[in-house]
């Protein structure tokens, strides 16, 4: 029941990575420095005061950049291979007291994995608001995505079971609405 409850938790901060880099590594490092989740020895620098402060500028930093118009379109280049980075050290991190094998393979797979995919969908949605709207739709689609990623870093600590159950039906979405549109290119 541990490994699920840290799979959820890891599941719940990678998504929620996909769409903003730090916001879950400061919420990591705020419920690790209040005895909320405990951190291997080798991640316990997360929850440390100089990290939560790195944390908490890089978050506002990288949240200010995307509500500038064509920045918000390089950060998501940017973001996308930090994303998932950042999901598979989230997941390493909270994943414990198994193999080697089985925490890189979650790391990579759930972790990195998921903030791709939603990385990837936000990517999606950010080019499209760009291209109908001259860029003036994304101050929105920013709002939203910081949004998403508050809701679900809070989500994954209050309540990890339904964050997961959250990112599993997100997740079905996401790959039907990727395989429609396969579906339409290729008939094209």
């Amino acid at each position: 029941m541990e490994l699920m409850l840290s799979i959820c938790i890891g599941i719940g901060l990678s998504a929620a990575c996909g769409y903003r880099v730090f916001v879950p590594l400061l919420g990591m490092g705020i419920a690790a420095a209040s005895g909320h989740i405990t951190l291997p020895v080798e991640y316990e620098w997360i929850g440390s005061g100089p990290a939560i402060a790195a944390f908490a500028l890089a978050a506002l930093l990288e949240i200010s950049a995307y509500y500038i118009p064509f920045v918000d379109n390089v950060m998501d280049t940017v973001a996308t291979p930090a994303a998932v980075i950042a999901g598979a050290i989230v997941m390493s991190s909270l994943v414990t007291d198994v193999s080697p094998f089985l925490k890189w393979s979650l790391a990579i797979i759930a972790g990195g994995g998921t903030a791709a995919l939603f990385q990837g969908s936000t990517t999606l949605i950010r080019s499209t608001s760009t291209v109908t709207t001259a860029g003036m739709g994304n101050f929105a689609v920013s709002t939203i995505e910081t949004g998403m990623s508050l809701i679900l870093t809070l989500l994954a600590f209050i309540l990890p079971f339904i964050a997961g159950l959250i990112i599993l039906f997100a997740f079905i979405f996401l790959v039907k609405m990727a395989l429609k549109k396969t579906r339409q290119w290729n008939r094209n």
